[in-house]
């Protein structure tokens, strides 16, 4: 048997987490209220889900 290719890692874009505008810096996404600041839920179409803990916020639809 052949050596399995191992696939590089994406580094994390924090770059697109925050949006500036002029002195002010804001983030885009929340907190897990869970895991606490430093970790951020995922935008997902119908919910926000953390990655670390698997804590998840269904979004309603209006």
């Amino acid at each position: 048997m052949g050596k399995k290719k191992k696939n590089p890692k994406k580094p994390m874009q924090v770059w697109k987490l925050y949006q500036s505008s002029g002195d002010k810096t804001e983030r885009k996404n929340k907190f897990c209220p869970k895991c606490g600041e430093g970790t951020f839920l995922a935008n997902h179409k119908d919910r926000l889900t953390c990655g670390k803990c698997s804590y998840t916020e269904m979004i309603s639809k209006k």
